[in-house]
């Protein structure tokens, strides 16, 4: 696929498919492994005295707190220096945080570092994907997009196998080997960011001329952040459900969490592409419909089949519903691009407050049910009915 199929009127040379590797290695550093690779790391973590267990999952939250900041931030950030300045900086401050994670001076060092890693993924996710996908012509969004965040896919898959081969060298070597992967990585990414935005996206919003967007949209966020709740019982309980809730062993848990990342590695090129095929609208209500059944597939007896499958679904959409989402607002947005940017951001604020909610809930529920965990999956199945809900009622509604 040639740079003239794929770049849009832009001010400087574009290379489609080296942004897009650029965006792909942003979304696998500050998403794939600052926040997934800790799931793989806290029981070595625990293991080896560095800090209770208590206190180490309020350590996994601090990520997740760092993520929502961030995606707050991303716009103040954006108005006070160059999308290129902010990427560049804030994959280096995630390189920062696995070195300094690799010494637990104490719980605040540690805590400090795990949000920084947090706040430069959210920021990531806001800037790196639309400063890529604002220079492809809309035709081609969906499989560019795909392939961005394929990267975080790929740190899901890591954390079952990479992080795994590393923790062999010790628990220390393992944070600096991630450091000095996501290193190489940001060199990789340095010199091929867009040098600037193409000249549509300079072009102001007319907000009345909007008649059916801000309902829709409005829709769309609350859409994704009930996706982020329908996803947190696969992302937090699966593999303790596969080891103790089944029975099964620690080992049995792996090898669905590597189906999980497997998933999670195509699932953003699979959406990617048939949103290029059916459209973004169509493309999501497909995405709801699958997650819908597949959320509750653990809770059904259908057995290790259907568990199979559920893993491998929630996997693919984990990463998959992103490119989906964005490319909708930039849809929705088509003509006032230079809102996009802040509609995206709100898009992301909204899917960081419902999961990191999802995930203290979703806790707190399994420790007060003394261990259901088919309570946990029938919420997600819920979560995911009300946003296929929402999507079919705002379309409705826009049609009127």
């Amino acid at each position: 696929m040639s740079n003239a199929v794929l770049g849009g009127t832009s001010t400087a040379p574009f290379n489609a498919w080296r942004a897009t590797l650029c965006a792909a290695c942003a979304s696998l550093i500050g998403i794939g492994f600052a926040r997934f690779a800790y799931t793989a790391l806290l029981p070595a973590i625990i293991g080896a005295h560095w800090f209770a267990p208590s206190t180490a999952a309020y350590l996994g939250a601090a990520n997740l707190g760092g993520y929502l900041a961030g995606a707050l931030g991303a716009r103040v950030l954006s108005r006070h220096a160059s999308n290129v300045t902010i990427l560049r900086v804030m994959m280096l401050l995630v390189v920062a945080a696995f070195f300094a994670c690799a010494w637990p001076l104490s719980f605040l060092w540690f805590f400090a570092w795990r949000f920084v890693s947090g706040f430069a993924g959210g920021v990531l996710m806001v800037i790196a994907a639309p400063s890529v996908l604002a220079h492809v012509t809309p035709s081609r969004r969906g499989i560019v997009s795909g392939a961005i965040f394929a990267g975080l896919g790929l740190g899901i898959a890591a954390s079952g196998t990479l992080v795994p081969l590393l923790l062999r060298q010790g628990l220390a070597q393992t944070w600096i080997g991630l450091g000095v992967l996501s290193l190489v990585l940001t060199t990789v990414a340095w010199h091929g960011w867009p040098a600037s935005a193409p000249a549509t996206a300079a072009t102001p919003a007319h907000p009345k001329h909007r008649p059916a967007v801000p309902l829709t949209l409005r829709s769309l966020y609350i859409e994704y952040a009930l996706n982020a709740v329908a996803l947190v019982p696969h992302m937090i309980f699966l593999v303790d459900y596969v080891a103790r809730g089944l029975g099964k062993g620690l080992d049995a848990g792996a090898n669905y969490w590597v189906l999980y990342g497997l998933g999670a590695i195509v699932g953003p090129l699979f959406v990617g592409h048939l949103a290029d095929r059916i459209g973004f609208a169509r493309a999501l209500r497909v995405a709801y419909v699958s997650q819908m059944f597949a959320v509750i597939l653990p809770v059904l007896g259908l057995g290790l089949p259907a568990l199979i499958v559920s893993s491998m679904v929630m996997g693919a959409f984990t990463p998959g519903i992103v490119p989906l989402v964005l490319g909708r607002v930039n849809e929705l947005l088509a003509h006032h691009p230079a809102s996009q940017k802040g509609a995206w951001s709100t898009a992301t604020t909204s899917f960081a407050t419902f999961q990191a909610g999802a995930a203290y809930g979703l806790s707190f529920l399994f420790a007060a049910t003394s261990g259901n965990y088919s309570l946990l999956f029938v919420v997600g199945g819920v979560a995911m009915t009300l946003g296929l809900a929402a999507n079919l009622v705002a379309a409705k509604m826009a049609r009127a």
